[in-house]
């Protein structure tokens, strides 16, 4: 499997093939999306004005149920899709499931409903954690392309990030929410991350 194009802006601001965004955050200039996934609503993942940026008239959102509240009460006219955890869906030829995303007892509670999401585009699977704790959930995902957090504080660690990819064993994986927000790990984590991973899984080093 060649190398994934993947790029992420900042944090967990993540676009698969162009054209795919998942949280975009932190996103100045105009874009043009197919479909944008929202894990949860909390600012560093729903930015309105971020959203506001990538839509054009064809672009559907995915979502939870908070966030398309959000979305709608800020003026965005396109198709919501709105999902739960362990959904499954087809958006625009791209196939998609959620997984519930959580911390065990701070911040991101099971009962909020966040998601993350396993996608498959042209034949390989994506995974995008979303803010999450290494939970029971995740250790049975199979996925070809793993995006996870290690910034701690808010989701796993770097070592947790680590066990959980050792785990899972993913072709490709890519850290994600670290290095920007106040309170979560810096570039530390991505050196104690890359260390930690098994060495015949290619870790891809997407934040600046």
């Amino acid at each position: 499997m060649q190398e994934p194009n993947v790029k992420i802006n900042c944090h967990s601001s993540i676009c698969i093939e162009d054209n795919v965004f998942v949280d975009p955050f932190n996103i100045m200039e105009r874009g043009s999306a197919k479909i944008i996934f929202i894990t949860h609503s909390h600012y560093d993942h729903l930015d309105v004005k971020s959203i506001k940026n990538l839509l054009d008239t064809a672009t559907t959102i995915v979502c939870t149920e908070d966030s398309a509240r959000i979305l709608k009460n800020n003026g965005i006219v396109n198709e919501i899709v709105v999902v739960s955890p362990n959904d499954v869906g087809n958006v625009a030829d791209v196939k998609f499931e959620t997984f519930p995303a959580y911390n065990v007892g701070h911040h991101h509670l099971k009962e909020y409903g966040f998601v993350g999401y396993t996608i498959t585009i042209k034949g390989v699977r994506y995974t995008i954690c979303g803010d999450t704790d290494l939970t029971p959930e995740l250790q049975s995902i199979k996925t070809d392309v793993l995006l996870l957090p290690i910034g701690g504080t808010y989701t796993m660690n770097a070592e947790e990030g680590a066990k959980l990819t050792n785990i899972i064993k993913p072709k490709f994986v890519i850290p994600t929410h670290y290095n920007f927000i106040q309170g979560t790990a810096g570039k530390e984590a991505e050196i104690l991350f890359t260390n930690l991973v098994d060495k015949d899984i290619k870790v891809l080093i997407k934040i600046k």
